[in-house]
């Protein structure tokens, strides 16, 4: 074998081990996001009555923490529901960009119950990986295992955000407890969102990284995105879900829940387009109307 050709195989076997430690560096920063902080308190949005709450995850070894808000207890007349918040990717219960206690003192004073909690690796709860709605499913049916423990009897709702949105899909559309989802910004597929996208979140280029990271990577993490399909949820789902999209959403397209709404069954299934909104703002940008809008679909789907 000639010493240009040794040469060039061991520059390809540099380049392999060099760009699978990339690959594998940038995988393990992406499920361990910076934690944010909870930096807002309900009595800032005129709830006055919180309770702390804690629960374990079916993932028995991860507590989750969150705040559950009676209506009741805070005035209103109660409506016997509960909707769970889920948030989005490295967000906690708070999701900022709405943000969400608005919306949860809204639906209070409409009579709705209202649990926000983090999911693991967020906010308060239990360090680990995220799986961007592989694992936090585990989660949200925790949360729900909590809430329909809480109050026994009441109808349980679904409010998702991003990956919130995607495993509110995932759970809600088979959890006979769940009688209705909203999503706002969900994904159809995570692999074939990645596929698309993954450049954008990683700043390296589509080849080889994307093959390295989305074959590689889910062997050494145990977390693989294609068991994350939304779409599957939705096609066998027989209940209401309302997908909430942003026509300006670059992180997540809007066709997106497009290709979602088409395979809900349910005839109470509705979609709504916000012009211009970006990824997870249309409630900061037409707060009046997507909270009537919710609360119109809520009223209807749940009665």
């Amino acid at each position: 074998m000639s010493t240009i050709l040794l040469t060039i195989i061991g520059l390809l076997l540099l380049f392999g081990f060099v760009a699978s430690g990339i690959a594998f560096h940038v995988a393990w920063r992406l499920t361990h996001p910076v934690r944010k902080a909870l930096d807002m308190v309900p009595a800032d949005f005129g709830i006055n009555h919180t309770e702390e709450v804690s629960f374990p995850s079916r993932e028995e070894t991860i507590s989750l923490s969150g705040w559950y808000f009676s209506a009741k207890q805070n005035g209103y007349a109660s409506r016997s529901r509960t909707l769970i918040f889920a948030h989005g990717y490295s967000q906690n219960r708070l999701e900022p960009h709405l943000p969400a206690l608005s919306l949860a003192a809204r639906l209070l004073a409409r009579g709705y119950d209202v649990l926000m909690f983090d999911f693991r690796n967020a906010g308060d709860s239990s360090p680990s990986l995220t799986t961007i709605g592989l694992r936090e499913q585990k989660d949200l049916l925790g949360a729900i295992d909590f809430a329909a423990a809480r109050r026994p009897g009441y109808a349980i709702g679904l409010i998702g955000f991003s990956m919130g949105a995607a495993t509110s899909l995932l759970v809600g559309g088979a959890d006979e407890r769940v009688s209705v989802i909203v999503a706002d910004s969900p994904f159809y597929s995570l692999r074939e969102y990645l596929q698309e996208n993954l450049p954008q979140w990683t700043g390296l280029p589509r080849f080889p990284f994307n093959w390295l990271i989305l074959t590689l990577c889910p062997i050494l993490l145990g977390a693989n995105p294609r068991e994350v399909k939304p779409y599957l949820a939705v096609k066998k789902a027989k209940k209401p879900i309302f997908f909430i999209h942003g026509t300006g959403d670059s992180t997540i397209p809007s066709d997106n829940s497009e290709r979602l709404r088409a395979l809900a069954t349910d005839k109470k299934a509705s979609i709504w387009f916000v012009p211009d909104a970006g990824h997870v703002r249309s409630y900061a940008l037409v707060p009046d109307e997507y909270a009537k809008r919710v609360i119109d679909f809520l009223d209807n789907a749940m009665e």
